[in-house]
């Protein structure tokens, strides 16, 4: 019986690194795509000033940009997402968690998580989170 438990465990280990290793190669996937990923600009963005740099679908019965002419602009698709797997992660692949005091930084996974301290947070408190933070070397994208 204990061997098989072994047996098992040692199973378990080799597909944790497999998986370990895919979540890498989807990282850098992620990153190569991003970089491919054009800036969506509104609709006539150029033409008027009062527009804002922010994506707006276009919705006009005669819209060009809308049934995607040639040369009209981009337009946001499912094939310019990232993998699943890694959807709300950063970079180095933590998921940012909001930390508003101790005992939200006490919750965290260090390995997979990142804590984001919340703008409300003031200097003195903001102080003992990163000193708390640096004991169980959990990762602060905001310090």
């Amino acid at each position: 019986m204990f061997m098989k438990s072994e047996k098992y465990a040692k199973k378990r280990e080799k597909e944790k690194a497999k998986l370990d290793s895919r979540e890498k190669t989807l990282l850098r996937i992620k990153i190569r795509k991003n970089r491919k990923t054009p800036r969506f600009k509104r609709q006539e963005l150029w033409a008027q000033a009062m527009l804002k740099d922010t994506w707006r679908r276009p919705k006009g019965r005669h819209s060009k940009m809308r049934k995607q002419e040639r040369g009209r602009g981009r337009i946001p698709k499912p094939g310019y997402g990232s993998p699943a797997a890694l959807r709300g992660l950063d970079r180095q692949g933590f998921l940012p968690v909001r930390v508003f005091n101790l005992k939200d930084l006490e919750k965290l996974d260090p390995e997979k998580e990142k804590a984001v301290i919340a703008s409300t947070v003031g200097r003195k408190k903001r102080l003992e989170i990163l000193k708390k933070a640096e004991e169980k070397g959990i990762a602060v994208a905001n310090a």
